[in-house]
Parts: structure tokens; sequence; C-alpha cells
């Protein structure tokens, strides 16, 4: 049986190996500065292979760099030795029970970077779209404070650093020195890692202001490359004119939106390809003359540019219609004809210019979206705060900057479709889960959120943390709580109304399960049981189907086999067992259920025999059954 790694995967390490399989021959050694033997990668002869110039350090290049890039390369990189945790009564049902753990949503509490790394297995290629609010780095943001210093075995066993109130982030003030390189150094790891999350026609929306627009730009041109990006939306976060301002009265932010891979033209299969947003207001198309087509609209036969030839156009009634001089046909002579024979024209009185009947029939598939996202369309910062205070009426502005819902749900109407997966690690209030339960009520659909927020400690002079939400996570789920509750209450509609709650903590595996020959003088009960006392069979579970990559929000039973619990995942797909003395009766009965996965306790054997046993039995019962221990 082979061993789970029970850590992250190491990015670089596999990078290396996808080089090794494509150019063996630039494989070669050399010595460090210590004088040991280590790997390396012969430059001329990759060079040969590729036929393409490498840039050596020195010559000039075009490149967006800053302090700590590199590190912060690295730090999207490395490996982490961390798990999810269930927090069950913190969770959801499905139908909004308090406790339920049956929902396929899910809330984590904990850094976004060690979240995104314990889910990329899992999800990688399976996400539609991503939502990001981050810090907007204005000068009095709170940002992730990511650690270069520390070495990989530190940064990998490492539980989070916190300041002495538990808070793992720093104010990013104008006056440090560091102002903008701090922030691209947190941004930049997370966004490398978010960008594998994404299936092929998967997109991102990261809401920004004039702060850091440019340089996000930069680092999203690099990251998910020029030719994916789709389009900066402008949002008109406040209508009303601040006249306090020195120069302008700001009343917009931006949306960047880039897609994994871009359609750039209609016949591509794959890739990014927008929805039309739902025509909302038909009240310009009658019928007033019954025509079998249905409803219409009149709508100019002529357009500020030249798209068709000059001629004229005979009316019924014998009048001759010329073109107007400033204006040109917008329709082809052959296809005025032709709109004419299929009484697709409205003539008019007289001399008038004739119209062209649009219809609804044509185009109640959608609308194009635009660029611009006013507050009628999307909602404003405004509407955002009332929306919050309705949810807690107890505790008016409970929640700065927040965005509305509707600006939400109108990036999910544009970039989802059935039973996707919207990811957002800068949660915040939740407003994403609220949009995609607002969404799924009102078409349907079955749009699955994950969300990632750290526990940030509320102002202990607030009203919210003297109303007991301690930190920005307990406003969050409490509001997907209300949301959920209220929707139903309006809706009756059948969707998921909870959320499975985890929380990102240090691994269930003692060090001795990562580095067995680092340490000395273990005793024989030591080596046995390698898994920490406080953690439970639950919490081995997630940790197991993290490591395998099965999804979270999977069906986990129960079941008792010849005396002993056992996990069933994914209607069998895994079944695991961590207890104790395990039988050959148990161990057949488990092979009998022909598993994808099977995965059990490291000296979790009844005895030698049975241990001895343990393959044959998989061999004779089952044996494409994938086994593993821990």
């Amino acid at each position: 049986m082979d061993k789970l790694k029970m850590h992250t995967p190491d990015i670089a390490e596999e990078n290396y190996k996808k080089l090794v399989a494509l150019f063996p021959d630039a494989i070669t050694e050399t010595t460090d500065e210590d004088g040991n033997i280590v790997r390396a990668i012969d430059k001329d002869v990759l060079m040969q292979e590729i036929n393409t110039k490498v840039i050596d350090d020195g010559q000039e290049r075009y490149q967006f760099t800053w302090p700590d890039k590199r590190k912060s390369m690295v730090m999207a990189n490395a490996p982490i030795s961390k798990t999810l945790r269930l927090e069950k009564e913190k969770s959801v049902g499905r139908d909004g029970t308090p406790g339920g753990v049956d929902s396929e949503n899910i809330y984590i509490e904990g850094d976004n970077l060690d979240a995104l790394k314990l889910l990329q297995e899992t999800y990688l290629g399976k996400v539609k779209m991503i939502y990001i609010d981050p810090p907007y780095n204005t000068g009095n943001d709170f940002i992730y404070e990511d650690d270069f210093a520390q070495n990989a075995d530190e940064y990998a066993n490492n539980s989070g650093q916190t300041d002495e109130e538990g808070n793992r982030l720093v104010q990013n003030s104008e006056s440090n020195g560091r102002f903008h390189t701090d922030w691209l150094n947190m941004i930049y790891p997370r966004l490398r890692l978010a960008r594998d999350f994404l299936t092929d026609d998967g997109v991102i929306f990261i809401s920004i202001d004039d702060n850091e627009q440019e340089n996000l730009k930069k680092v999203c041109d690099e990251i998910f490359g020029r030719n994916n990006f789709i389009a900066q939306i402008v949002w008109e976060k406040v209508h009303t004119r601040k006249n306090s301002a020195i120069n302008f009265s700001s009343s917009h932010e931006y949306i960047l939106c880039y897609a994994k891979i871009r359609r750039n033209n209609s016949g591509d299969i794959v890739g990014f390809r927008r929805n039309l947003l739902p025509r909302e207001n038909t009240n310009a198309y009658s019928n007033p003359d019954n025509d079998p087509k249905g409803p219409w609209k009149a709508d100019p036969i002529t357009a500020h540019n030249p798209y068709a030839a000059d001629y004229t156009i005979t009316k019924p009634n014998g009048v001759v219609i010329h073109r107007p001089k400033d204006r040109y046909w917008a329709y082809s002579e052959s296809s005025i004809q032709k709109m004419i024979k299929e009484n697709a024209i409205i003539w008019g009185d007289k001399d008038s210019m004739p119209m062209a009947k649009r219809y609804l029939a044509d185009v109640q598939n959608g609308l194009v979206p635009v660029t611009l996202f006013d507050r009628e369309f999307a909602g404003d910062s405004s509407e955002a705060k009332k929306q919050l205070d309705r949810l807690f009426p107890e505790l008016k502005g409970i929640f700065d900057y927040s965005k509305p819902v509707k600006l939400i749900s109108r990036l999910i109407q544009i970039g989802t479709n059935e039973d996707d997966i919207v990811l957002d690690f800068f949660s915040g209030s939740a407003t994403t889960a609220n949009a995609v339960m607002q969404m799924n009520a009102e078409d349907g659909k079955n749009r699955k959120y994950i969300l990632v927020q750290l526990p940030e400690k509320t102002n202990n002079q607030s009203e919210a943390h003297k109303a007991g939400y301690n930190t920005i996570c307990d406003i969050g789920e409490e509001r997907i709580r209300r949301a959920g509750k209220k929707i139903k209450e309006e809706t009756d509609a059948d969707i998921d109304y909870g959320f499975r709650c985890f929380k990102v903590d240090s691994s269930n595996m003692k060090d001795v399960y990562y580095a067995p020959a680092d340490i000395e003088q273990l005793s024989v009960d030591g080596l046995e049981d390698n898994i920490k006392e406080d953690r439970t069979p639950e919490d081995l579970l997630i940790q197991v189907m993290l490591d395998l990559g099965i999804l979270l929000s999977s069906d986990i039973e129960t079941q008792e086999i010849v005396g002993k619990k056992v996990f069933s995942v994914a209607d069998g797909y895994l079944l695991a067992c961590f207890d104790k003395n395990v039988t050959e009766e148990t161990v057949t009965e488990i092979a009998k259920k022909k598993p994808f996965y099977a995965v059990f306790r490291d000296s979790s054997m009844a005895n030698d025999s049975v241990a001895a046993n343990f393959e044959q039995i998989f061999e004779t019962y089952s044996p494409e059954t994938v086994r593993k221990v821990l």
C-alpha cells in the first residue's frame, strides 16, 4: 500500500518533472555553494531544443517586476502541510437546517493562499467563474502579510503568522516604502494559483479602483495572458457628487475581466463565451397589425456609416425615397426588397422615411453586455448598505464597503451556466453567496459557490463585535444564513440554501509522517501512531479527500462493516476506515464493495497475518482498487 502524501503539491517540482519528460537531454548536474551535487538545467541544450532565444541576465527585455517578485512566485509554488477541518456546528444543511452537512456550497475560514493550495488538486479546472474583491491599497487597507524570510520547511508547517490580536493582516500605509510592492506580493501568488482553478471556458472578474488598477492589469496580463483580456468594466459605485472632493468626485470602480482561454472567433470551440443578458424591458414591442411573427418595434433603415451602396426605394403610393444627405442605407437593396416581400417594412404616411420591423422573437435571446454598469443595471454602494441593513436590522452599518447583490448577479449571468462553481477567495460579507442563491432561485439553476475569508477580528468597539460577531467570517456566515432564509420565504425555490463550513488548520499528521528520517530515537509507539491526538476520524477523512482530489461537496455516509466504522464518499468511490484492530473480515467486505480508493490507517491491522494478507484480499476481490494508508 502506498502512503498518502498529506501535503499540497510542490508545483515547482511538478514543472521540473514536465521539463524532464519533454527535454531529458537538458537535465544535468552541478554543485551548489556548499559543494553538494545538485540537479540543474543546461541552458544551451534547452535553447537548441526549443529553437528560441533565451534572455540572459542584464539583457533588455519587456517585463513588469518589483522587489521580491521571484520570492512571491516561489511562495505560489511551495507546498504546505495543512488541512481543512469541518466545522459542523457552523454549517447549514441544504434546506437551511443548522448543523446540516449535505450542502454542495463551501465556506472556508482561513488564509486564502493556504486555502487555494489545499483546494488546487481537487478543483483543478473545475471552477467556471471567479470573482474577487481584494484590498484596494488605498493607504488604509489591511493586506495579507506573507513572510518571504522563512525557509521551505518553516513555510510548509506554518500555521499562520498573526499579530498580537490573532490577525494575519498588516496595514499598508502610503508611508510604507514598499507600498505597491507589498500589495503586488500579496495578490500575485494568489492569482497564479487561481488561474488553474478555471475551466477552459472559465472567467475571472476582479474589482479594483485607481490605486492599483494599472498594476493589477499588468499582473493579470502576465498570469492570464494579454490575449485573454476580455474587458475592463466601469461600475458606478456612487451616484451622488461629493462636493468636498479636492479635484474630482470619484464615482466609479473597475472590474477587470480575463478568460482562461478567450474565444476570438465565433467558430472557436474552446474558450470563454459570455452569456447574453436577459432583455428585461419589452414594452417598446407591440403587434398593432397582427403580424404572424409577433410583436415588433420600428427601427431606422438608415445609419451614420455607409453599410450599403446608394439606391432608391419606391413606396406603394409611388413616392420615391432617397437616402438623407447626411445618412446612409443600413441595408442592401436586396435585403430591403426581401423585407418588403415579408411585410417587414413600415411605410408610414406620404413621403415619410420607411422603417424596418425589429421583431422581439429575433432579439429576445438577450443583450450583449456593455462595459458600463450604471446603478440601475448593477446597483451601487448605497444599495449594498441597504441590503445588509435589511438583513441585520439590529445592526445598521455592520459591514463597510460591501458590493450590491445585483452587481455580482450580473457577473454570474454573464459568466455561468447550469451547475457551475463560483469561487470568491476574498469573500468579505459573503455577497457572492447571496447572489448565487438569488440567481438560482430566479432561474432554477444549480450553481455552487466556494467562499474563502480570513477570520479577521472585528473592532472591539464596533456594534458587530458587541453583538457577538468576533470575526469577519462570523458576519459572512450569518449573512448567508439570513439571506438564505429570506430567499426561501420569498420564493420557496428548491435550491441549496446551505454551506459546509471548514477552517484551515495544521495537518492532522505528526511531524514524523513527513520526515521520519529527521526524528531521532522515536519509540515504537510513536511510529505506530503518526496522527495527532486531538484529531477525529472526520478530520482525517477531509484531509484524505483533499489528497485524493475528491470534491468537498461529495456525499459522505458512515457504515459499520464487521464492527468497524467506514466512511463511504461519493457513493462508494472512496471507502476509508481509520479504526484500529481491523480484521481480515473487515478488509474482505470493503474489498467486495469495489471502491476506486480504499484508505486505512497505518499499522491499523489487527495482527501481522491481516497485514500480510491485505494485498491478496484486494487482488482477489477488487484488484483495480487503489489502496492507500496514512
